[in-house]
């Protein structure tokens, strides 16, 4: 199967300083892998943000362009660094290179499911992880790159939102010091990757169609939003994860009964999102 390494969707008009990003919606799954695997292709996918890539897909239609992974997180992952390379997993790699998401197995390739299970019977080669990031990463990378760049040339900044879902227990499980859980987790890497006059904005949005939304605990933002967020050089990223119960049966990883109205609930959010980079657009060119 010839899967193309990502997917970008564009508006016709280009209308708006925001950025669509799905990195982690891939479900494409590369021959051999699955075989490669000794967890079945379920187990694989609760590593995915399932169909958060057709929660955002209105997005072009609102003048913002999406760009969306293709191959599945638990073949590489695109929200990491390119060298957190994990040395239980790849072989020739030097524990120095280790960090603390590569200790617990969720490196650029990552080792592991949740619960600790591992993908993996025997190591892989060093020359295999190359040509996955060669084939998948870097092209996403560098097709993310070129769309900050558009629209810093035509708007004078970004605002770009890292799309993802989070599983329910992950939730469930955190502490919040007695109040109710949040739906919405929007991360900023605690006021470095987005100025805070525009994550309030954002908040204000999913607040106003009816989500509790909670701020970088326990997602604050990966590689992505430290890679590109830039506040002070007009470039702002969001990270928003949703709670996957809210449209997904997390057993079966299919969209649940509430997924078609969820969806319009989200298409209507993203109306909104995309006027803040109009908004913030007016303001840089004051």
């Amino acid at each position: 199967m010839n899967i193309p390494p990502f997917r970008v969707i564009l508006p016709s008009v280009r209308r708006s300083a925001a950025i669509f990003a799905s990195p982690h919606s891939g479900r494409e799954y590369v021959n051999g892998f699955v075989d490669q695997s000794q967890l079945p292709v379920q187990d694989l996918r609760s590593l995915e943000d399932a169909y958060v890539d057709r929660l955002f897909d209105t997005a072009p239609t609102c003048g913002a362009p999406l760009i969306c992974g293709t191959a599945p997180r638990a073949y590489v992952d695109l929200n990491r660094q390119p060298d957190e390379l994990d040395p239980k997993l790849i072989d020739g790699v030097q524990e120095p290179q280790s960090t603390p998401r590569v200790c617990a197995g969720f490196g650029v390739i990552p080792r592991v499911v949740g619960g600790g299970r591992n993908i993996y019977s025997k190591k892989l080669s060093k020359s295999e992880v190359d040509q996955r990031l060669a084939r998948f990463y870097y092209p996403y990378h560098l097709k993310l790159r070129s769309l900050i760049r558009e629209s810093q040339q035509k708007f004078g900044l970004v605002v770009l939102y890292d799309c993802h879902s989070m599983p329910h227990e992950s939730i469930a499980d955190a502490c919040f010091s007695g109040r109710r859980k949040p739906e919405i987790i929007l991360g900023d890497r605690f006021g470095k990757s987005c100025a805070s006059s525009v994550i309030e904005q954002v908040q204000d949005v999913f607040t106003d169609a009816g989500f509790r939304v909670g701020r970088n605990s326990p997602y604050a933002g990966a590689y992505v939003a430290y890679k590109f967020g830039r506040p002070s050089a007009n470039q702002h990223l969001i990270q928003i994860e949703i709670d996957r119960a809210l449209y997904l049966d997390e057993k079966t990883f299919r969209p649940n009964e509430n997924f078609a109205e969820f969806r319009r609930t989200i298409a209507s959010i993203i109306e909104r999102l995309v006027e803040i980079g109009d908004r913030q657009y007016s303001l840089a060119a004051e």
